[in-house]
This record gives structure tokens, sequence and C-alpha cells, in this order.
């Protein structure tokens, strides 16, 4: 039992370190509402029209905007997801992941180049220390003519300690974004049970 007990406070104590634990999370922004705020869809609530989609752990604020093509489109072509986009119209266009998460990527493309464009914070809502700074060049219609935002580029960055949130707000209104990916960090309680139920599994090898 002693040596259960060891291996329940080495799997607690390095479990968080373990990248197969680790979740890879995709937001492409398909199922929201157009022209609605995206909000809590992806966190088991709404869009601001009161649509649910999957629970992936992450909330908008309310100036991170879904956007498909429709009569009066196309607004964008050539994305990676086809039917929809997230659009920062405002300040609050942040992405929030209360779990954590240690790198990003995205696509995105944009009608201006805008320095520090999209940041990565410690804290939920852009707050805490600012962990990574991404520049957007002036791509939008680069070799391209189908849509307003017609090319769509891949950034991607990684970082020192444990994020929070992505701040979009810096690029609002000349900027869209699709298929957002991180890689989010394991629930504390989800180390726990692992660490209990090897230690059992331990235990009870033992016995026998």
């Amino acid at each position: 039992m002693k040596h259960a007990f060891a291996l329940t406070a080495l799997l607690m104590s390095f479990g968080a370190a373990t990248p197969a634990l680790a979740q890879l999370v995709l937001v492409t922004f398909e199922t929201p509402t157009s022209f609605a705020s995206i909000n809590t869809h992806y966190a088991g609530g709404t869009d601001s029209a009161g649509v649910s989609g999957a629970n992936l752990g992450v909330s908008f604020g309310g100036d991170a905007v879904a956007v498909q093509n429709d009569a009066l489109g196309p607004y964008f072509s050539n994305a990676p997801s086809l039917l929809g986009v997230m659009a920062p119209v405002g300040p609050d266009a942040f992405m929030n992941v209360p779990v954590g998460f240690t790198d990003l990527s995205f696509f995105y493309s944009s009608n201006a180049a805008v320095v520090g464009a999209v940041k990565v914070w410690s804290g939920l809502g852009g707050t805490g220390t600012l962990l990574a700074s991404l520049s957007l060049a002036n791509n939008a219609q680069f070799r391209c003519s189908s849509a307003p935002f017609c090319r769509f580029d891949n950034l991607s960055t990684t970082f020192s300690g444990v994020a929070r949130s992505v701040g979009f707000g810096d690029a609002a209104n000349v900027a869209g974004f699709d298929n957002v990916s991180i890689t989010a960090v394991p629930e504390p309680t989800t180390l726990v049970l692992m660490a209990l139920g090897l230690a059992g599994v331990v235990g009870f090898a033992r016995r026998r």
C-alpha cells in the first residue's frame, strides 16, 4: 500500500506535465448564428441568438461575432472551415479558456497589417501576464479576389507558462479568424482521479 500512495503522489506532482493527457481543442465557427456574438456557444451555453453548440470549454467575449456567407455576401472565401469564421468587432473579443492552454494556432485573413493584433494572456479576459503577441499581415486579397477576405494564412505560437485567454480585439473590423486551436491543460480533478485509479490497481496487484 505504501508503494500505491507513493505512486499517487508522484502522478499528482508530475501528471500536469504529461503530454499524453493534454487535449487538442479546435474551434471552427461553423455552428454559431451568423452575426451573433458567440458568447458561451462552445462552453455549454448559447450564442446571443440562443443557439447552443458543442461544449469545448471555450467562451468568447461579446465582441467576437460569428459570420457566415449569405445573399448579401460573400464576405469570405477559401477559409479552412467553409461555413463560418469569427470576426472581432470591438475590444471585448477575447477567447477564454478557464482550464488553461499551452499553445495557440489559427488561420486569419486581414485587410490591414496590424502589429500585435492577437495577444495571449495568463488570465481570463486579457488579464495577468502577456505571454505572446502575434502580428497580422495585409493578406485579405493577396493573389485572390473571390471575396473581400479570400486568403487565410496560418499563425501559431508556443509560450512559457499557462494561458487562459486570447485577445483578438486589436484586429477589430479588419480581420476574420478560423480554425483556432489550442492544447488545453488537463483539469486537476481528472489528474487526481487517474492517479487514484492507478494507485488502486497497484494496491490490488500487490494484494494478489
